[in-house]
């Protein structure tokens, strides 16, 4: 008989986060009594059928051995990660090889997502489950999209039907994720998520409808928005 699949994550949180002009990266600010890194850690290996988690930080993080005793006795394995997104993807991979079979299922999750919901990962986690290819949370765009030239001018209005914003977690196979990073890596291919490297390869991975708190932490607004979302979650 066999076995089910495994589920793992991958936190990539090597980025600084230059945008948000603060004295350390976004994912070590706090976020009321804890750091953004925390809430998203918490609740990431809340998830009852997970393996194990792989956080991917910095070579030079200093902020990361002032939380690790939280997790001592969690299934986590900190590695370090690279200069772009995919190659600390990778380097979390790597870290789970000979643990993860090829059919298991990798979640990859934003390090500044810390308001996504238990229930929005159940429902990718199901979806998943009938679906080879794999897939992420997203939304559903509901602003009139405009196009804009160099000088910032409206070049077209683009037909918003069908358009998503991609979220995370995104959600694939083992095997398939690692071979169609390093396809990409090989092709010198450009890649902003794990889905592109994904269609890259010729999967069409499906969409699967999250919530609009599931933001990501880029600008100081965010934090307050963020702290807005989490209070919620915890009182509601």
């Amino acid at each position: 008989m066999q076995a089910e699949p495994g589920y793992w994550a991958i936190v990539p949180a090597a980025g600084s986060g230059s945008r948000m002009g603060a004295p350390r990266p976004k994912q070590y600010l706090r976020l009321g009594n804890q750091t953004v890194l925390e809430h998203t850690l918490d609740t990431l290996l809340g998830i009852d059928s997970l393996a194990g988690l792989v956080l991917v930080i910095a070579p030079a993080d200093v902020h990361w051995p002032a939380i690790q005793p939280r997790y001592a006795e969690r299934p986590l394995e900190a590695v370090i990660g690279g200069a772009e997104r995919y190659q600390s993807v990778l380097n979390g991979l790597d870290a789970l090889g000979g643990r993860a079979a090829a059919d298991d299922w990798v979640l990859v999750h934003d390090a500044a997502r810390p308001c996504v919901r238990h229930e929005d990962i159940r429902a990718l986690m199901a979806a998943m489950n009938a679906d080879s290819d794999g897939g992420l949370l997203g939304v559903t765009v509901a602003d009139t999209m405009k196009r804009v030239d160099a000088d910032g001018r409206v070049a077209a209005t683009i037909e918003r039907r069908g358009l998503w914003h991609a979220l995370t977690p995104q959600m694939f196979r083992y095997g398939q994720l690692h071979a169609a990073l390093r396809q990409a890596v090989a092709r010198r291919s450009a890649v902003t998520d794990e889905a592109s490297a994904m269609e890259l390869a010729g999967y069409r991975p499906r969409m699967v409808q999250g919530h609009r708190d599931n933001i990501k932490i880029t600008l100081p607004a965010d934090l307050e928005l963020a702290a807005f979302f989490l209070g919620k979650k915890r009182h509601g």
